[in-house]
């Protein structure tokens, strides 16, 4: 990759890339693919409200093409009694890691945060995900050992 790639807020334009990345990123992560229609339940999320909570971050090529994304939104910690900025995804298509769009994400996250006056920002991966692992380790992050839950509701 030449020149230099652009991190910065998506568009409403960017979120059916943002999409097919997302199911890229599902499928990396060995998950079901998004439900139809993420586009359009991003696009609630972030522009049809007076203020999301929700940011996303996409990562452009010089060439203009979206290769990668970051979504964020302030959370609470009860034990802390304050908020932190939680880095929901972080995702590059195969043939963009490595060239550090990883780390120019990361750092427009903690941006983010520090815009909001927050002081922490805290994500997951896979434990399985080495490559990630190793990643965040070279930023300076702590892992924490947790198991993640879900309880999907009936409608």
């Amino acid at each position: 990759m030449s020149g230099t790639p652009l991190i910065r807020h998506a568009e409403p334009g960017d979120l059916p890339r943002v999409a097919e990345l997302a199911a890229l990123h599902a499928e990396y992560e060995r998950d079901a693919p998004p439900p139809p229609g993420l586009a359009d339940r991003l696009a609630r999320l972030l522009f049809d409200t007076p203020a999301p909570r929700l940011r996303c971050l996409v990562a452009q090529t010089v060439d203009g093409r979206i290769v990668g994304y970051a979504t964020c939104a302030p959370e609470l910690s009860t034990w802390e009694g304050r908020e932190y900025l939680h880095m929901d995804c972080l995702f590059l298509e195969a043939g963009h890691r490595g060239l550090g769009l990883g780390a120019l994400l990361v750092d427009a996250v903690v941006a983010e945060a520090r815009r909001l006056g927050l002081t922490e920002v805290q994500w997951q991966t896979p434990a399985w995900n080495e490559g990630a692992v190793r990643f965040y380790d070279r930023l300076g992050a702590r892992a924490k050992d947790k198991v993640r839950y879900s309880l999907p509701l009936a409608r």
